[in-house]
């Protein structure tokens, strides 16, 4: 048993051999997966938010609650402050850190005017956060992505106005799969700008099986995803936008680790096959797959099919489920050179993002 509620350190999915500090590549390390909090934009949203059509919040018994809430007070300071994730940042060997907002901030279940003033109002308090210490910290937006035309205005001003190298969008859009034709814009226009996508997931949207134990979580947020790219294949939309900089966290869930299983289809069913000219998994290696998985081995797996360019270091800072040795848990996997390490660890984020570092 652990000794308290919930804890934030080294996972216990894998020993610690490799210590990050000891093993941190000559060049520079980006942690890719991190959030903040901007505190505007949630006082004018969240009294709309209806908590039903929030999945990782509903979807919750009682224990996970009360562990929800008590993680809500013990990040909020990193949430909205530099200094004590500076520290963590250090500790960790990490030289920049890409912050999106938390995935809460993403308001699409909240009306299209209130949504879009309060994302206009979280992508400035991105900008004015890393401005506090623009060395070390890399921002990314949110647009309202309900309404299309708005998210492409949206991604105009992030990218034009304020800057930022991309969005964050969610896995579904209040249940609206990406695929849907009526996003096509938005990925066109993202495509286009070179804007960088980090699809992160909120929960699983039928997690009526999942309430116990943080399964939506836990199981729930690498399945919401695995089905965002199922569909984000099959249906044409990564074969319609080769160029666009797509990453999937969490190491893309569980399609990556049993990506076979899709190409077999295609090969077998014409359901399956569409109109995709060619496998299935040749959509899936376009896509950017963050170090989020915790093993030596499953990480491993992933830089061995998909190959170190497509693999990217993240943490999903400062969460209990984040990863506090990232740069150790790339250094630690079975025959890891430094070149791959050093590409890895912040070389491949570095070139997606357009950072000379």
């Amino acid at each position: 048993m652990i000794d308290r509620k919930n804890r934030y350190g080294r996972t216990a999915a894998r020993n610690h051999d490799a210590d990050g500090l000891a093993r941190r590549p000559s060049s520079a390390t980006i942690d890719i997966h991190a959030h903040i909090v901007v505190p505007q934009a949630a006082k004018l949203a969240q009294p709309h938010v209806d908590i039903s059509r929030i999945p990782l919040a509903y979807f919750a018994d009682g224990p996970t609650r009360e562990i929800n809430a008590q993680q809500e007070k013990d990040v909020s300071e990193v949430m909205t402050t530099i200094d004590r994730r500076l520290f963590d940042l250090d500790k960790m060997g990490i030289d920049i850190q890409v912050v999106a907002p938390a995935p809460g901030q993403c308001y699409y279940s909240v009306d299209s005017k209130i949504a879009e003033a309060a994302h206009r109002l979280a992508n400035d308090g991105v900008v004015e956060y890393c401005l506090r210490k623009p060395d070390r910290f890399v921002g990314l937006g949110v647009v309202t992505l309900q309404e299309p035309e708005i998210a492409v205005r949206e991604l105009d001003y992030i990218m034009k106005d304020l800057k930022l190298k991309g969005v964050e969008i969610l896995t579904n859009v209040d249940g609206q799969e990406l695929s849907d034709p009526k996003f096509r814009p938005f990925f066109a226009r993202a495509e286009q700008l070179g804007a960088f996508i980090m699809m992160h997931p909120n929960g699983f949207t039928h997690g009526e099986r999942l309430t116990h134990f943080y399964l939506n979580n836990v199981l729930g947020n690498p399945l919401d995803t695995t089905l965002a790219l199922h569909n984000l294949i099959f249906s044409g939309t990564l074969a319609r936008f080769p160029d666009l900089k797509l990453m999937a966290v969490h190491g893309g869930g569980y399609l990556p680790g049993y990506s076979g299983r899709i190409d077999h289809a295609w090969g077998a069913r014409q359901d399956c096959h569409g109109e995709l000219p060619l496998p299935p998994t040749t959509y899936l290696r376009q896509v950017y797959l963050d170090t989020v998985v915790f093993s030596y081995h499953q990480l491993a797996y992933l830089i061995d099919v998909f190959g170190p360019d497509r693999i990217v270091m993240g943490t999903d800072y400062p969460f209990d489920m984040a990863e506090y040795n990232p740069i150790g848990h790339v250094a630690g996997v079975s025959g890891m050179d430094e070149g791959t390490l050093a590409q890895i660890a912040g070389g491949n984020a570095a070139r997606v993002l357009g950072l000379d570092v």
